[in-house]
């Protein structure tokens, strides 16, 4: 066992510390935010998701769950939010745990569009998204999961006072003591929508040229950075996945080129890339190049999708990734740090507990023992 413990160390500076932005990380294994659906009905994290993080607070940073910017932003119910004071108490207590543990966590803001349900909108009324296009796609409800319906389109007037949620996420991400903030721009929720031309139709500002349909994504991280600054702010974002009914856009390579570029202007601290399609294949897809992209960028690039450990050694020995971000390794693996360093056997996850219940298939999964 010392043997494999050497040759990891050796090898790869995946366990060592590294800087990200403002912060010197422990390593540069990241927990990927994922969706669990344990807050209570009105989205406030209990002790229960406090401590799910606090297990998990030995990865170099922990980006949480999407986080709900408004009331109108979710999509899956159960699901926390970050738009009101019992909220940001609840997250009070999650960051206070895992920074108790030495760790670093940012929340992942989430605005899903039109991958929701009626039956989870205020007043019951249609989600919204920049053009009526009904996604092949479901929405987890209190009835399970149900169809999303054909979308209401977002007038050019409402864009800005979703901009602004955004802006007031942000601010209240900082009063719960997160240290920074990631904004989810991927898995064809909202923004993604925008910047697609598959899912954007629109003729205003916001719709037709790459440039307007990137209008949208860049206005977001000019409220959040103006909010936490660049060094605490970081973008996700999925060029090759055609999850929640949102099909490729026609050039991903040039539009999230240009995305790229134009981020540069803030000095992000990280983009977080899903490479391939979400939770499948890594396989890449035509026009879609995600070392250009990471080349692109001036901060720190984030791999994430299907890593083991010989997946993210090597994307190290060959620096094909700055950080490496595990979600479902992170299930059911509290320790996941230290078992990669030693190549310890994984616990596997029970897949009836994803989403919904307590602590079993939660908080329940044993580390290490010491032997």
């Amino acid at each position: 066992m010392g043997t494999r413990i050497e040759t990891a160390q050796t090898l790869s500076d995946l366990f060592q510390p590294v800087q990200l932005g403002a912060y010197q990380l422990a390593n540069r294994i990241v927990m990927a935010p994922l969706t669990r659906s344990r807050a209570d009905e009105h989205g406030i994290p209990g002790a229960l998701i406090a401590e799910h993080y606090a297990q998990r607070a030995s990865a170099g940073l922990i980006i949480s769950e999407g986080v709900n910017i408004s009331p109108s932003a979710r999509g899956y119910a159960l699901t926390p939010g970050i738009y009101d004071d019992a909220q940001i108490e609840g997250w009070r207590k999650v960051t206070e745990g895992v920074h108790a543990r030495g760790g670093r966590i940012f929340p992942q803001l989430w605005h899903v569009g039109r991958i929701s349900h009626c039956s989870l909108q205020p007043g019951g009324v249609l989600p919204v998204a920049p053009s009526a296009i009904r996604p092949e796609a479901t929405s987890y409800t209190a009835s399970g999961f149900q169809p999303c319906p054909t979308p209401r389109v977002l007038g050019t007037a409402e864009i800005p006072q979703i901009v602004d949620q955004y802006r007031r996420a942000a601010q209240n991400a900082l009063a719960a003591g997160f240290d920074g903030v990631e904004i989810h721009a991927a898995n064809g929720y909202l923004i993604e929508q925008f910047l697609r031309d598959s899912t954007n139709r629109r003729t205003d500002a916001y719709g037709g040229s790459r440039e307007n349909r990137a209008r949208f994504l860049l206005e977001v991280v000019e409220a959040v950075a103006g909010v936490c600054g660049g060094a605490r702010t970081g973008i996700r974002l999925s060029p090759g996945s055609p999850v929640n009914g949102a099909a490729l856009d026609s050039d991903p390579d040039a539009t999230y080129g240009y995305v790229v570029e134009q981020l540069n202007a803030f000095d992000l601290a990280y983009i977080h890339t899903i490479e391939g399609v979400t939770q499948g294949p890594r396989e890449l897809a035509d026009g879609v190049n995600f070392q250009h992209l990471r080349r692109s960028f001036k901060g720190l690039y984030m791999a994430n999708n299907g890593y083991d450990r010989e997946l993210a050694l090597n994307a190290r020995q060959h620096d094909l990734a700055d950080l490496i971000s595990f979600g479902r390794l992170y299930i059911a693996n509290p320790d996941l740090v230290e078992r990669l360093r030693i190549g310890a056997r994984l616990n596997v996850p029970d897949r009836a507990t994803f989403f919904g219940g307590g602590a079993a298939g939660y908080n329940d999964y044993p580390a290490l023992t010491p032997a």
